[in-house]
């Protein structure tokens, strides 16, 4: 599709921010609204309901009588199976419509939401959909006079709070195992990025998901989101956004019913090539297409690039040369590769970190600034810093931009000690032909996913999470029933 058609699509899209609960689309109970505008150029994209504690309370009451009444959790398997994947149907079949609304909401390149997020979040749904009836619970080995079953039982309400980054996606990975395995699901999207959550469940209600199942409350974190993870209701919240608001989800179930929290927090992944993988180019590529992808807005983005002292020169020299093709443009064009920052607050929390690079001594190399101001829209270049120091902001703290920090190292002990000195332990990545070294530095580096000579090859049956703050629990892959499960021994005593 060509540029045209999609910016007179955007021209007449109609965005409706109305919460919806009980299966209805629903004004918030105050009637107070916020306004969004796009990225993009600054465009009002609608008024949006501004949940509080009331739609809360109203959104938690009707998804526990889904659940009490057995609309969905007492459902066989194979039905929740048949509307789960008539479900990812519907997501594929919406396709261009999500894409659009993903892509004016917070402003990643249209090319990357028709191909990469509206198929991972139908993907996801469906996996989990075949996975219904393909997992098993569990008989114990008790001696001849004992039956111990080991069953799996939903957990009943299941509050979701996901980030603006890749909404459909996160969205996601938390309904596919919650849902699946009978939950009733509310769900607060950031209220920079509402859209696509609020038409997911239209999409759901169409699939045949019972009323009260699947509820969506748009508003503020500090305020919607600070009601459901206190709401004595919720039996665990799936939180997936920054440290310091996961922090405050571990103390809001201290605070209230000490329900499950599963925390998927920020990153400051390392990407370590040795001077003995050959293959420079494309370790150079893949570094600044997995750094650069989605505006550097990714809580696995290989930010700190550690290269080994040998060869740091000219592989800067590549990274920088790579640049350009990652110059920010019109998201509604395919051709464009990297799009808007969310939002004038992260525009300016982007650059406040260049501006920290360059005044703690960092050296920029390439990018470091403001582009297409006139558009109305935040957008930065792709930037580079080379000379960076293990202890500066911009290699310890998450930017969630485009900003990559080249940091040399001599060795591998170095490269070992430099990439665990941090808070963070979500991903890793290691560049080396020698097996011996790859697999023992991937054994060293306390991080939830280590990629060897490549980064981002992904699948949904494989985990995701991280190690120290970078979270707890994981989604995708079977391990994600864990978190949305209760474990229960039932004991029979058999007299013989």
């Amino acid at each position: 599709m060509s540029r045209t058609p999609w910016h007179q699509r955007a021209a007449n899209v109609s965005f409706d921010g109305r919460a919806l609960i009980q299966g209805r689309r629903v004004e918030a109970a105050d009637g107070e609204t916020f306004e969004k505008h796009s990225p993009i150029d600054g465009r009002r994209l609608g008024a949006v309901a501004r949940g509080r504690q009331a739609d809360v309370e109203v959104a938690v009451a009707a998804a526990r009588q889904a659940f009490e009444e057995g609309r969905w959790s007492r459902q066989p398997p194979a039905a929740r199976k048949r509307v789960l994947q008539r479900f990812a149907e519907k997501i594929l079949a919406s396709k261009d419509e999500l894409a659009l609304l993903e892509t004016l909401d917070m402003g990643k390149p249209i090319r990357y939401s028709t191909s990469v997020d509206v198929p991972a979040a139908a993907r996801c749904i469906a996996w989990y959909a075949e996975a219904i009836d393909k997992v098993y619970d569990e008989i114990a080995p008790t001696g001849p006079q004992a039956l111990a079953l080991i069953t799996r039982e939903p957990m009943g309400v299941i509050g979701a709070i996901v980030p603006w980054n890749y909404p459909m996606i996160m969205a996601a990975w938390k309904l596919g195992p919650a849902l699946a395995t009978g939950n009733s699901v509310v769900l607060k999207p950031s209220e920079k990025s509402p859209y696509t959550a609020l038409r997911l469940a239209e999409l759901a209600l169409e699939a045949g998901l019972p009323p009260g199942v699947f509820n969506v409350v748009p508003g503020y974190g500090h305020e919607a989101g600070e009601a459901l993870a206190l709401h004595p209701g919720v039996d665990a919240i799936g939180f997936t956004g920054s440290t310091r608001v996961g922090r405050r989800m571990l103390e809001y179930a201290g605070r209230s019913n000490l329900k499950r929290v599963y925390n998927e927090l920020g990153g400051k992944s390392a990407f370590i090539v040795f001077d003995d993988f050959q293959d420079l180019d494309r370790a150079a590529k893949t570094a600044a297409a997995s750094m650069f992808f989605n505006q550097g807005e990714s809580c696995n983005a290989p930010s700190r690039l550690l290269v080994q002292d040998t060869i740091a020169d000219e592989f800067v020299a590549r990274v920088q040369a790579l640049a350009p093709t990652f110059q920010p443009g019109d998201p509604l064009d395919e051709t464009t590769e990297m799009g808007a920052l969310v939002d004038e607050g992260q525009l300016r929390t982007v650059l406040g970190f260049i501006a920290s690079g360059q005044e703690e001594g960092a050296r920029l190399v390439t990018g470091g600034r403001q582009v297409r101001a006139d558009t109305g829209g935040h957008y930065v270049e792709p930037t580079l810093f080379d000379g960076v120091r293990n202890d500066m902001r911009i290699a310890r703290e998450e930017i969630f931009g485009p900003v990559l920090s080249v940091i040399r190292f001599r060795d591998e002990a170095q490269a070992v000690a430099l990439a665990n000195d941090s808070t963070y332990g979500l991903q890793a990545s290691v560049w080396s032909h020698h097996i011996d070294r790859a697999h023992r530095v991937a054994r060293a580096l306390r991080a939830g996913t280590v990629h060897v000579n490549q980064y981002d090859e992904d699948d949904i049956t494989v985990p995701f999470g991280g190690y120290k703050q970078s979270g707890n629990g994981r989604d995708k892959s079977l391990h994600a029933f864990d978190k949305y499960t209760e474990l229960k021994t039932t004991w029979l005593r058999i007299d013989t």
